[in-house]
């Protein structure tokens, strides 16, 4: 079961979000994040608990941080897709 978070954005306070420039973390990149960094499930876990390969697994997760830190850098929000 892939995890659903009760938010759908996060982004800078003050800015308007309709001003905003946006990344997008699709579900596995969220799903990747979560089993990882929140769970503290090792890479190899993680990828058994996503029914994919361990390399397919490190990808999604450098993805997902990418987008976090582009958007923590630049400013943008972050809307986490869900579907």
């Amino acid at each position: 079961m892939r995890f659903k978070p009760d938010v759908s954005y996060f982004k800078p306070r003050g800015i308007p979000l309709s001003e905003l420039d946006e990344v997008v973390l699709l579900p596995d990149e969220l799903e990747a994040l979560k089993l990882y960094e929140v769970d503290g499930l090792e890479q190899k876990k993680a990828a058994e608990k996503m029914k994919i390969s361990q390399p397919t697994f490190a990808r999604i997760l450098d993805s997902a941080n990418k987008k976090i830190a582009n958007a923590i850098i630049k400013g943008k929000a972050i809307r986490l897709e869900t579907k």
